[in-house]
């Protein structure tokens, strides 16, 4: 490169300097009888590369490591880092202590370095605060001649001025030391030794400080424009520039120096040639150093003109090269960018391909549709015709079912009035007993009442045998305080059979009673009975597989809990039934021994109230008639039983309802009836509703159980007057509390007039279906229009909706 080869001639002070720092392949330096001292610091891979270059280029000589250990100026603590200063005086020792043994673990792998390469070594440690002035005072204290430091360099061609321990030892260090400085395993230059300790003895102080300054200068000139050592091995042409130069100005010192060799001492003979051309180093005039420097300076600012200007060379190619990279990438993105295009263009042409051949599909399904839609129109007005035919003859046929229907409700009229006085003459019969005019026989009783009722069907001994194969155990499935019940086959279908036990007192009175009633109650919610057997003393019934309500709130068998929105359900359901009961005209019916044992469920989880033990056939005149008071109590369970009847032993349908709100709050809580009241009244005035609520029902809508224990609460009352009535109001407010909270109404549910779900829906003449009542009092008020076309009704006759009234039964069971 020409910016380090300039054409004019060099002094003769660089010339030389120059010449001592150009390293040759695998130099070997000399180190007779002195140890090559190597200065280490407290970096292990500078060090190995140190140490490496010192065995290289001093073999079979002594390598003495010396390190200086530098005390560090903080102290770690708990609080962070602290002066030493500052510190506790125990710990700043330990600390100490620490560093120091750190330090020998160090020097410890130097000297392992020098003895895998074969090498004797040892180890010269001091402690300094300042690596410099250590290494400085042991190389006087140890008379030290051979030197071996790293340094730093700023760039190629500079040493780097802050390279503090490399300048201060160059500077400071004395004369007589021979300096070697390494960077990464290169040579950069040698501070030779201009004297040796008999020539410093000799030579006056004057002359020696002169020389030190001159000695000085010159090594800051080298120290700033140190050329590189790797140029230099491979310049030879610039090699031999300065041989010449050195041997031209070599004669000139030479005959400066033979003027005044008179002046030179006699120890100049014990020294080497290197230090005599130190020795006219310093007799060298001012002039010729101004001059050294000026040449300096303008081969310095030569070189860096050429540096600038080669490094503009260099990035102007770069950016070339740069550019030229940019120009291929957006030459290869076009071309992707042009296939990318095509391959779009390719696609869209598929596409629209496509659409073609599907617009001419539509259009000739178009086609077809149009000609099915013209024979449609024609099909349609067919059935126009058809359907105005249809409609004369539906108008006949309601004027013949309005007759029919007229017909039907004059023959249910007599029906129902028949009923009634087969209920008469039988309670007129039951007094009879009771005063003991009537002594015929149980059997000839029971068969005179059977011929009473014809509408039930009568079974043979033998029939019921063979049901129950002669009433065995095996199909004995409960046991009551009047008989037991077995599981048997009749009539194509499993039937449950109650025997009485015709050897207990109250078992004939008590086979009338449940006959007499059930035979005249029909209630989606009571107990069908299917038949009767006077000469076994047997009821049949329907058979429900699930059980009684018991197994379901204690989960006997395993049986899987009941969710809450079916609690809520059969709440409801509980309250239909006994609404029913308490409302039978023209006696209400008490049930009288209400509880979740008499409470059976179907095979859809719907209740049926069964076990009409203590029930009573009463007008609401005779409720407190003496004649409902019991000489002994009742055989059902205790806790159910209504305070009011336990106290006075008068039964009115008040008791049905304490038996009620006692099976709300267990169906709530899944706990046993005793001290429940007190529990869920303690529960709601702590604000704690949730922790009595039964878990394994889900989570209960808030709403929904708040009103439930409200009507439990008050149905548990210990003053019956307390206690409310159960209207058919409320049974419709329990049977929409589920619904509304799963599931919306049907529109077609609800009744027109009061919107609400129906559940006697009648047709009216305008062909609209209402609730009985409601549709019945807008008639017997007045109305002889319809409530939802205001237009004059054709006739005042209702017709049961039994399809409508059989869909809203099936939804609120799935509900």
């Amino acid at each position: 490169m020409k910016l380090l080869n300039p054409s004019h001639s060099l002094p003769f002070s660089l010339q030389s300097h120059m010449l001592h720092t150009t390293p040759q392949p695998m130099e070997l330096f000399s180190a007779t009888n002195t140890n090559v001292h190597v200065a280490v610091g407290n970096s292990l891979h500078k060090t190995t590369t140190l140490l490496q270059w010192t065995f290289n280029h001093f073999q079979n000589a002594e390598i003495v490591i010396i390190h200086v250990y530098q005390p560090s100026p903080v102290i770690p603590t708990l609080l962070g880092k602290m002066p030493a200063s500052q510190a506790n005086p125990e710990v700043v020792s330990a600390f100490r202590r620490e560093e120091r043994e750190q330090n020998k673990k160090l020097t410890d792998k130097y000297l392992r370095i020098c003895s895998a390469a074969k090498v004797k070594a040892s180890v010269i440690v001091t402690e300094a605060d300042q690596v410099q002035k250590g290494i400085v005072d042991l190389v006087v204290r140890h008379n030290i001649r051979k030197l071996v430091i790293g340094t730093v360099l700023e760039n190629c061609m500079k040493v780097k001025r802050n390279s503090g321990k490399a300048n201060y030892t160059s500077k400071h260090a004395p004369p007589f030391c021979e300096i070697w400085f390494i960077y990464k395993g290169r040579h950069i230059w040698t501070r030779e030794a201009s004297e040796t300790p008999c020539s410093l003895s000799s030579r006056s102080q004057p002359e020696i400080a002169a020389t030190e300054s001159l000695r000085c200068r010159s090594f800051q000139y080298g120290k700033n424009e140190l050329p590189h050592s790797e140029y230099l091995q491979r310049d030879s042409a610039r090699t031999t520039v300065f041989s010449g130069i050195r041997s031209l100005d070599l004669g000139e010192i030479i005959e400066t120096e033979a003027t005044n060799s008179s002046k030179s001492s006699s120890c100049s003979s014990h020294c080497s040639p290197e230090n005599s051309a130190g020795v006219y180093l310093d007799t060298y005039s001012e002039d010729m150093e101004e001059r050294i420097n000026s040449q300096l300076i303008e081969t310095k600012r030569e070189a860096e003109a050429a540096t600038d200007k080669s490094f503009a060379e260099l990035l102007k190619c770069r950016r070339l090269e740069v550019e030229a990279m940019e120009a291929i990438q957006k030459v290869k993105l076009f071309e992707s960018a042009h296939a990318h295009e095509a391959e779009l263009r390719k696609k869209a042409e598929d596409v629209l391909r496509f659409t073609v051949l599907e617009q001419q599909k539509l259009l000739e399904e178009s086609g077809v549709i149009s000609r099915e839609l013209q024979m449609t129109m024609r099909n349609v007005a067919l059935l126009d015709s058809r359907a105005k035919e249809a409609t004369r003859m539906r108008d006949e046929a309601a004027h013949e079912l309005s007759l029919i229907q007229a017909s039907i409700s004059t023959l249910w009229q007599e029906r129902h009035q028949i009923r009634r006085q087969k209920m008469e003459a039988f309670r007129w019969l039951e007094r009879w007993k009771t005063r003991g005019q009537v002594r015929a026989a149980h059997y000839n009783g029971v068969i005179g009442f059977a011929e009473e009722l014809p509408e039930l069907a009568e079974f043979s001994l033998s029939d019921i045998q063979n049901a129950t194969c002669s009433f065995s155990k095996s199909f004995e499935i409960a046991q009551g305080g009047f008989g037991r019940i077995y599981k048997g086959e009749m009539l194509g279908r499993t039937v449950a059979i109650k025997k009485f036990h015709q050897h207990n007192v109250q078992g004939p009175a008590e086979f009338h009673r449940e006959v007499q009633i059930l035979s005249s109650l029909q209630h989606p919610h009571l107990l069908t009975l299917l038949g009767v057997c006077p000469e076994a003393w047997s009821i049949v019934y329907e058979y429900l597989p699930n059980g009684t309500l018991q197994n379901y709130l204690f989960r006997k068998s395993n049986i899987i809990p009941l969710t809450w929105n079916i609690r809520a359900r059969m709440i409801a359901e509980i309250a239909s039934a006994l609404c029913f009961l308490h409302s039978f005209k023209p006696e209400a019916i008490i049930h009288g021994d209400l509880k979740p044992e008499t409470i059976l469920l179907d095979s859809s989880l719907s209740c049926k109230i069964c076990e009409f033990r203590f029930s009573r056939l009463v007008t609401e005149e005779s409720f407190c008639s003496p004649s409902f008071h019991l000489s002994s109590e009742p055989k059902g369970a205790f806790t159910y039983t209504d305070p009011e009847f336990q106290r006075t032993g008068v039964l009115t349908s008040k008791s049905d309802i304490y038996s009620f709100g006692l099976i709300i709050l267990q169906l709530l809580t899944g706990r046993t009836p005793l001290g429940l009241t007190v529990l869920v009244r303690h529960a709601i005035s702590c604000g704690k509703l949730s922790a009595v609520l039964d878990s394994s029902a889900g989570e209960w809508p808030l709403s929904v159980a708040a009103r439930l224990v409200e009507l439990g609460l008050q149905c548990c009352a210990q003053n019956c007057r307390n206690r409310p009535e159960l209207t058919p109001t409320l049974v419709r407010e329990l049977e929409q509390l589920h619904v509304s909270e799963e599931r919306p109404v049907p529109s077609f549910f609800l009744c027109p007039i009061l919107q609400e779900i129906m559940h006697d829906p009648q047709i009216a003449a305008d062909g609209f279906t209402y609730e009985g009542d409601a549709i019945r009092e807008w008639l017997e008020n007045g109305h002889d229009t319809s409530p939802m076309t205001n237009l004059k009704l054709s006739h005042m006759l209702l017709t049961p909706n039994h399809s409508l009234r059989l869909a809203i039964q099936d939804w609120l069971c799935k509900s």
